[in-house]
């Protein structure tokens, strides 16, 4: 199944909160459901739960970085 990058905005402590959270093994559920709703705008359906990648290195504009597992179009 192809996977979708979701770009989520941030501030920078928030993601570097979220950043802390996944190295030690938690999950931020807000994030996390904001990158299952994204992926639903885009027209797309999430075949399984958002997997956190990372975040961009930017001094003011943060983003945290979601792999998403999408189904494939099944456009006739």
């Amino acid at each position: 199944m192809p996977l979708l990058r979701v770009h989520l905005d941030s501030d920078p402590t928030t993601a570097r909160r979220v950043l802390h959270l996944h190295r030690d093994g938690g999950v931020h559920h807000e994030s996390r459901e904001a990158a299952r709703e994204q992926v639903w705008r885009q027209g797309r359906t999430p075949a399984g739960d958002p997997v956190f990648v990372g975040i961009t290195n930017g001094r003011r504009s943060v983003r945290l970085l979601y792999d998403v597992e999408v189904y494939s179009d099944t456009v006739p």
